[in-house]
């Protein structure tokens, strides 16, 4: 009974260390947490790639597989709100997974999601340039990807406030641009059902005259790790949280403000997208959004979406190289990677992983330009493996997390943020992120993009098991 006592204490005392464990200065509040968590997740995922869903799997089948994809990252940040408001760091669920599943998990979760962000880096740079040649063809596509990368180094170089407040303003503009565009596109909806005698068939024609699946159940199923990748990014907030003010008060409030906001803005999107563009159409547009605007009669559309689309990359580039740098400084802070990459600033930003994860986009980038068909490609389908593979890990480091918090002797009712529904709502995103998987393997782009990223894990879990014996060799202490 002592010794279960003794182990307890111990148990709890650790979890106390660990929330002492913070060396980044906190500047972020919570209206940069909101928008962060917009920051990520509202991009070409969801302005672009959402047409080529669409006609995949049809109104139907694409309403089902963003539904689906919204449940996975609504119990994923219930889970993660919990970790993180009692635990805040800015590793994150790097060091979640290190604390709670293994060392060698925590340094392979680091890892993989430094992968997500850096290669989806190289894509964002490279497609600023191709939009900007629409007002200046002129100019060569690298002239505007060297400037677009220049001004996103800049802001997180600097001070993390920098970063918050750019965060900020190009959520907002996506933002209300989303809003906007809904309103138009209910009002649209309204009109047509008004004015053809209130007739539900032909208002929903789109929703049922190429079948309820035109391409059969399995499209849905590939459409699932396109949406679950256009989801991906609300977890930065997570990262972002370690250099919050009062992180646990922000971290809920921002948790319950964004979470619906962001199930709303998709889903609903998506069925205004499928209600007025006829699902053929889809594929063949640059962005379903311009083409939705332009045949309502909006003037200018396609100028306008132009300028959001950009402002989206520069928002979601901005929280990706914050979160793959976090990540590589996490790597450094365990001496996993050599220990110059945990290096803080007096302005409290880790330079060397910035620069490093910066020249990792661009070297993404280079791979977009000399093999976009091969090396490339497999770079985005694995970035959005990746990001599913992440969830998995924060859903159950919570899973984890709360069995030993209770059995460590610690009150329930003094968490912060507790999650709903316990045990259930980690388990519901760790079934449905592995379901996702399975579903993936029936597209062979995004099958190869899951060998790539087996591969990539087995090297990193090899790497950690061969330092640590290196250093358990030498007398030298192991994390």
């Amino acid at each position: 009974m002592e010794k279960d006592q003794r182990k307890k204490a111990y148990s709890h005392q650790k979890i106390q260390d660990f929330k002492a464990d913070d060396t980044f200065k906190r500047s972020l509040t919570k209206r940069h947490l909101m928008m962060i968590a917009f920051g990520g997740v509202i991009g070409t995922g969801l302005f672009v790639a959402s047409g080529e869903n669409l006609y995949q799997a049809g109104p139907i089948g694409t309403i089902i597989a963003y539904c689906l994809g919204a449940i996975i990252i609504y119990a994923v940040m219930l889970s993660l709100g919990e970790l993180s408001s009692y635990l805040p760091h800015t590793s994150s669920f790097g060091e979640y997974a290190h604390r709670f599943i293994s060392p060698s998990t925590g340094y392979v979760v680091a890892w993989l999601y430094w992968l997500t962000w850096v290669a989806a880096l190289g894509g964002e740079f490279t497609a600023v340039g191709f939009l900007m040649q629409r007002w200046f063809p002129n100019i060569d596509v690298w002239v505007f990807a060297l400037i677009f990368g220049i001004i996103i180094f800049a802001l997180n170089i600097y001070t993390v406030k920098i970063f918050g407040e750019g965060e900020f303003i190009f959520s907002s503009i996506k933002v209300a641009v989303v809003i906007i565009f809904l309103i138009i596109g209910v009002v649209a909806i309204v009109h047509r059902f008004v004015t053809h005698d209130f007739s539900f068939s032909y208002t929903f024609v789109n929703f049922y005259k190429d079948g309820v699946f035109p391409h059969g159940i399995s499209a849905v199923l590939v459409v699932i790790l396109a949406v679950n990748f256009a989801f991906s990014g609300t977890e930065v907030i997570g990262v972002a949280v370690g250099e919050t003010k009062n992180p646990q008060k922000a971290m809920p409030a921002a948790i319950n403000a964004t979470l619906w906001r962001l199930v709303v803005f998709f889903v609903g999107s998506i069925f205004v997208i499928a209600t007025l563009l006829p699902t053929k159409e889809a594929s063949s547009s640059q962005s379903p959004f311009v083409t939705v605007l332009s045949d309502i009669g909006i003037p200018y559309s396609a100028d306008i979406m132009n300028f959001v689309i950009i402002m989206a990359i520069f928002s979601v580039s901005n929280s990706g190289l914050y979160a793959s740098a976090r990540m590589l400084y996490a790597l450094g802070e365990k001496k996993t990677i050599p220990p110059i990459f945990a290096y803080v600033n007096k302005r409290g930003i880790p330079v060397v992983s910035v620069i490093v994860s910066m020249v990792g986009g661009v070297i993404a980038l280079l791979s977009k330009v000399y093999e976009p068909e091969t090396i490339f490609k497999l770079l985005i389908n694995i970035s959005g493996f990746t990001a599913i593979v992440t969830w998995m890990a924060i859903s159950l480091s919570q899973l984890n997390f709360r069995r030993h918090f209770v059995r460590s002797g610690g009150d329930i009712n003094s968490l912060p943020y507790k999650t709903p529904f316990m045990p259930y709502t980690p388990i519901i995103a760790l079934v449905l992120c592995a379901a996702s998987i399975v579903g993936s393997m029936y597209d062979a782009e995004q099958r190869y993009a899951i060998y790539g990223t087996v591969v990539f894990t087995l090297i990193c879990y090899l790497g950690y098991y061969l330092q640590h014996k290196r250093k358990k060799s030498k007398g030298e202490p192991t994390s």
